[in-house]
């Protein structure tokens, strides 16, 4: 029996690459946009790409590709507010090891 007003939705961390043209100055990594969806990686980054109200700038203009290997071990999360912590906690993390970030 389903509780009213449950959700049985997932939310996932995606990391998508950027081409390295979005940077003023040169980094020793591919510079990565971090974002949560309650959709499939794939999906979202497909309407990053199509362009439109649900793209993120960079993400349209320089994304590149899915980094599966970032992403490996993370979530899935069962409410949008952990997903956007995890967001934020990623984004952070790879910020440390040397990456250029943009997320949100």
């Amino acid at each position: 029996m389903k509780v009213r007003g449950a959700s049985s939705r997932t939310y996932s961390i995606y990391i998508i690459e950027l081409s390295r043209t979005c940077l003023r100055q040169p980094s020793a990594y591919a510079p990565i946009y971090v974002g949560q969806t309650a959709h499939t990686p794939e999906h979202r980054f497909a309407q990053h790409k199509a362009g439109g109200k649900l793209a993120a700038g960079k993400a349209h203009k320089f994304g590149l590709r899915l980094r599966y290997d970032l992403m490996k071990g993370i979530g899935p999360f069962s409410t949008r507010s952990a997903a956007e912590r995890a967001e934020k906690a990623v984004a952070d993390a790879l910020k440390k090891r040397g990456h250029r970030v943009f997320w949100g």
